[in-house]
């Protein structure tokens, strides 16, 4: 019987055991997609204690609690740090065979050392133990991210933020790239038009200019699209429930955004001609400035009306959607590749159904400009996980390019959640390894260990080309 998580952990073979330790272990981290605040890295952020770095704001963990029969002040509400630890530590032994019992222990055995398995009785030992090292110079947020051997990081921002705190952290000399990365979903978000309209305000101010017509908005966003890139931005990211790629005209597009703007609700028609239309934009604007494009889809989000009322959005009320996915996606990307106008893209479901679809789809639309151009994404969010990222490496493997992946992100608000990247890693190789253990692959260490360095790191290096900035 083997230990738990120890040296070796989902690693089941020789050459597995080989591949990780001697090729995958040793490669950077290039997290080109999170949701880390860059205020707290400006700041190099202390933590008092575990809690304030583990439990803040991580709606995984709070769904977890809420589905032990834990109490919601002890999720969101104003419970002390000290009774909110006590609840996820009481809930930590029920989340066995989920992800979260595997990060929870990767995250203490990385950076704090410690192998002890979280709960009642191990609580208050752990809770001391975290806090005293989180007191010590290297475990601030800068310290940590050095720690973790992070090479780049990518957050996430909108287009009307100033990027002050990416411009103090590029004037302090820190050793790692931080670098924002355009989310223009607002922009586009013309359901709630109320909402829309007091954030066309604000793009006005962040832009310096009038926004009055569609031709307005479009030279505000690309003002700020500009910005961005002259900040290392080198890539978009959009969370959209599914593509949208109806037909409209311009003429129609200015009558929708003039209708908008006096404030006139749009009926559903109307919302995804604009919408189809502000997508396109949004390539267009991308393509021009040599960035990529990511697409988050496939999200059924707030789903309690009640809790989302009481708490907001973001906050752990979301699930997988089933909502149409080939004939928009192929739409939309041959609409910018028939314009010569298609960026790299990357492409990630949360629906595991649509794994191969999205691996036959990048396909129609390599062009040997770029390798790997067309990008079939990580696992995410409920795929972030070990069944979901085999599933997503084998469907890639199975109908493009594995070799030319860009690999892992982690998608988290949290500094410690880099160990997503050693996860990663780790069942990368299995698979690896078990295929030449079952004589699938040839036992060329060689071809396979830089395969797996690409994977984990030079790919992406590569993919986004961030060396060319200034």
């Amino acid at each position: 019987m083997k230990k738990f998580m120890d040296k070796d952990f989902l690693l089941h073979s020789q050459t597995a055991k080989e591949l990780y330790h001697n090729h995958a272990a040793k490669m950077p981290i290039f997290d080109y997609h999170c949701h880390i605040n860059p205020q707290e890295i400006a700041e190099d952020k202390r933590f008092e204690n575990i809690a304030q770095i583990w439990l803040y704001g991580d709606h995984y963990k709070w769904r977890a609690m809420r589905a032990n029969g834990v109490d919601e002040k002890y999720c969101t509400g104003n419970a002390t740090d000290w009774e909110k630890f006590e609840k996820w530590a009481e809930t930590v032994p029920y989340t066995l065979r989920n992800p979260l019992f595997h990060w929870t222990h990767l995250e203490l055995k990385k950076f704090f050392g410690i192998e002890k398995i979280l709960g009642p009785a191990t609580a208050k030992e752990i809770w001391d133990e975290c806090n005293a090292k989180l007191q010590l110079p290297e475990f601030s947020a800068r310290g940590i991210i050095r720690m973790a051997n992070v090479h780049t990081i990518c957050t996430t921002d909108d287009p009307i933020d100033s990027l002050e705190y990416h411009q103090q952290i590029k004037a302090s000399g820190f050793d790692v790239a931080v670098l924002p990365a355009w989310r223009p979903d607002k922009a586009m978000a013309v359901e709630n038009v109320k909402t829309y309209n007091d954030y066309l305000d604000k793009l006005s101010t962040s832009a310096n200019m009038k926004i009055a017509t569609f031709a307005d908005l479009m030279a505000a966003l690309d003002n700020r699209h500009q910005f961005f890139h002259d900040n290392g931005c080198r890539l978009s990211d959009h969370g959209i429930e599914t593509f949208i790629a109806e037909d409209y005209t311009q003429s129609k597009i200015e009558q929708i955004f003039a209708k908008c703007r006096s404030g006139a609700f749009l009926s559903l028609e109307e919302i995804l001609k604009f919408k189809s239309c502000m997508l396109y934009e949004f390539g267009i604007m991308d393509h021009s400035r040599g960035w990529t494009q990511q697409f988050h889809f496939g999200v059924l989000r707030n789903n309690s009306t009640r809790l989302f009322r009481k708490l907001g959005a973001d906050v752990g009320f979301d699930s997988i959607g089933d909502f149409e996915i080939g004939k928009p996606l192929a739409r939309f990307l041959d609409r910018l590749d028939s314009n010569n106008k298609l960026a790299k893209t990357i492409l990630y479901n949360i629906n595991p159904r649509d794994n191969e679809l999205i691996g036959t789809m990048i396909g129609n639309f390599q062009d040997g400009s770029v390798p790997g151009k067309m990008q079939f994404g990580s696992g995410w969010w409920f795929l972030d996980q070990k069944d979901g990222m085999e599933k997503q490496i084998n469907a890639l493997s199975n109908l493009g390019l594995l070799s030319r992946f860009v690999g892992m992100l982690t998608d988290s608000r949290s500094f410690l959640s880099y160990t997503r990247h050693e996860y990663f890693r780790r069942t990368l190789c299995n698979i690896l390894g078990n295929d030449v253990e079952n004589g699938e692959i040839p036992n060329d260490m060689e071809l396979l260990g830089q395969m797996v360095e690409n994977i984990c790191f030079n790919n992406a290096k590569s993919y986004f080309n961030f060396e060319s900035l200034p």
